[in-house]
């Protein structure tokens, strides 16, 4: 099975990119399964009803989130309507929406997507992350009620990433980590067959401070007084993510590779397709 995910989508460059290039790549490499976190897409805070469904209509099965998931206020009213929108899994119980479902790729494999918050350095302070993906490998084990795997980690600390790959290795098909909006150079297959990466990037504008307009997160670092408000940077996007050749006896993963495309970053290509 071939799946992509694409990190964090921020702004209006970020929505661009992925929108223009998302339907070419599915055609062209033939994916069978998408997610896109979106959780900046809305002038870098939150999501819209409007963008999660241009999202999907370009391809994405699946969007995911996470801290920022309800800046927009509008999806704590349109979360429960959406299968395919997902929050963290870690929310207490009574939060709207979901944070994992089954999905049907392309190809007709199972799969469960989850979206799961880490706690380290990060706001608001969920449930905890390990408990929740135990909970979810073993309701859908890897083979039996689900073909593939795929859990999206939004976390700050790198060390709480690496961590949780290490502990879902050979019972997630995939896990990637997203928040920190700058690719990481460890894209590999981990010992017992899990496709790891300790955060895909942004799809957005690389000439910014994750994103945003590069002068105000400078201002206020060098002089520490607030000028004005964080706005999304404007420039040409990048697309950031991460391939997966997912085998359709294991479910574990083949081949990884980073997906860069996009002025300003090296270009990268998956190159077993």
């Amino acid at each position: 099975m071939r799946f992509l995910f694409l990190g964090d989508l921020v702004g209006r460059s970020g929505r661009t990119v992925v929108l223009d290039r998302l339907p070419g790549l599915i055609s062209d490499w033939k994916l069978d399964f998408v997610v896109v976190n979106g959780e900046n897409a809305a002038g870098g805070f939150g999501v819209t009803e409007d963008i999660l469904e241009a999202t999907l209509e370009a391809g994405a099965d699946v969007m995911t989130t996470g801290n920022h998931v309800w800046d927009q206020r509008e999806a704590l009213g349109f979360a429960g309507r959406y299968d395919a929108f997902l929050r963290p899994a870690n929310y207490p119980q009574g939060t709207p929406g979901r944070g994992s479902g089954l999905f049907i790729a392309r190809n007709g494999a199972r799969i469960v997507v989850a979206n799961i918050m880490g706690r380290v350095f990060m706001s608001p302070d969920l449930d905890d992350p390990f408990r929740c993906a135990a909970d979810l490998v073993e309701s859908s084990p890897l083979g039996e009620q689900a073909d593939a795997v795929i859990v999206d980690f939004h976390a700050e600390a790198t060390s709480e990433k690496q961590a949780m790959g290490h502990f879902l290795d050979g019972r997630a098909s995939v896990v990637v980590g997203t928040h920190t909006h700058v690719p990481t150079a460890d894209a590999q297959i981990l010992v017992h067959g899990t496709a790891y990466q300790s955060d895909a990037g942004m799809c957005g504008d690389y000439d910014s401070s994750l994103g945003m307009d590069k002068e105000e997160p400078l201002n206020r670092f060098v002089t520490k007084v607030p000028r004005g408000r964080f706005e999304a940077a404007s420039g040409p996007g990048t697309l950031c993510g991460l391939a997966v050749e997912i085998s359709d006896r294991t479910g574990l993963a083949e081949h990884v590779s980073p997906v860069r495309l996009g002025p300003r970053l090296a270009e990268c290509v998956p190159d077993f397709w």
